[in-house]
């Protein structure tokens, strides 16, 4: 029996399943959750399927997630869907359910869950969300709107189709996704676009990135940084890329400060490996997209001194 088999028999038992996703999200993270719980919905319509984790203003536009009570864990399957480590799961009640199921596009350095899915050669969870409808078509449906937000979060994990996680699979999902009733370029459009404050930001970041001699590059962005910008954390997440469109800059990390007071790293990469640099920090994630923490300033200096020595030895 397939994992997929299993996960959907497991579906099928439970007359509520609740999904999670990670802290601090991105389109995937959400596109992946509100994707499969459009499916259970639209599939299962006896079924109460719920999504938990904290609400963003940026990602309303995909979706919202529900208010539950603890008593709803009692006899509920809980799914956690594009997250890789325990640690990362947003609302900590995910372990209050009879039965867990992991379904992930990550390197799967964290095993937890009665069952695992997971597929790091994956674009993202929103593909394998797709797949797993493709594979049961004669017994689940996706609704348009599912099929938009899961398109949502394969654009967002490829960067527009930009990373090397992009596959020839990949566009035959998005293909797949295209001929629901959505408009594929309003998608493209809303992920693309930013409002002023961040536009500034993007400039900041562009006028302060420092870039090394080995190609490596950073930029701290402490809380009176941000402060002017009147931006959010999450909000951080759209210039993330902007490093890596500049020839020189090989390997990036950009540090945000937290309320409190430490600092998290988002840390991307053109070729040199970087999730194992991230490991030593608290981190993880895949070789060219990871995420870490780091306590102060001179841990950022000791880390910044670390990514350049990676770069380098890279060469």
């Amino acid at each position: 029996m397939s994992i997929q088999t299993e996960i959907l028999t497991k579906i099928k038992q439970y007359n509520t399943i609740i999904i999670h996703r990670h802290k601090r999200p991105d389109p995937d993270a959400i596109g992946s959750q509100m994707g499969l719980a459009s499916i259970l919905k639209a599939s299962f319509p006896g079924k109460t399927i719920l999504c938990a984790g904290k609400n963003f203003d940026s990602f309303k536009w995909l979706g919202t997630a529900d208010d539950i009570s603890d008593d709803q864990y009692k006899d509920a399957l809980v799914i956690v869907v594009d997250t890789a480590n325990q640690p990362r799961v947003d609302d900590d009640r995910y372990t209050k359910g009879k039965a867990l199921i992991k379904i992930d596009h990550h390197p799967n350095d964290d095993q937890f869950g009665d069952l695992m899915w997971v597929m790091p050669e994956a674009s993202s969870t929103s593909e394998l969300i797709f797949d797993f409808f493709d594979m049961f078509r004669s017994e689940l449906t996706l609704p348009d709107d599912g099929a938009r937000v899961l398109y949502a979060g394969i654009v967002g994990d490829t960067g527009r189709f930009m990373y090397p996680s992009t596959s020839a699979h990949t566009f035959e999902v998005a293909a797949k996704l295209a001929d629901f009733n959505f408009s594929p370029s309003d998608v493209n459009q809303k992920e693309d676009e930013i409002d002023l404050p961040l536009a500034r930001l993007s400039a900041y970041a562009y006028e302060n990135l420092q870039i090394l001699d080995s190609g490596a590059a950073y930029l701290v962005l402490s809380n009176k940084v941000l402060e002017p910008f009147k931006l959010g954390d999450e909000s951080t997440a759209s210039i993330v890329p902007l490093p890596g469109r500049i020839k020189e800059v090989v390997s990036w990390a950009i540090f945000v400060e937290q309320k409190e007071g430490d600092y998290r790293i988002r840390l991307r990469s053109k070729g040199p490996a970087i999730n194992e640099l991230a490991k030593q920090y608290g981190g993880g994630g895949h070789p060219l997209a990871s995420g870490a923490v780091v306590d102060n300033e001179d841990q950022i200096k000791t880390f910044i001194h670390d990514l350049d020595n990676l770069v380098k030895n890279s060469k």
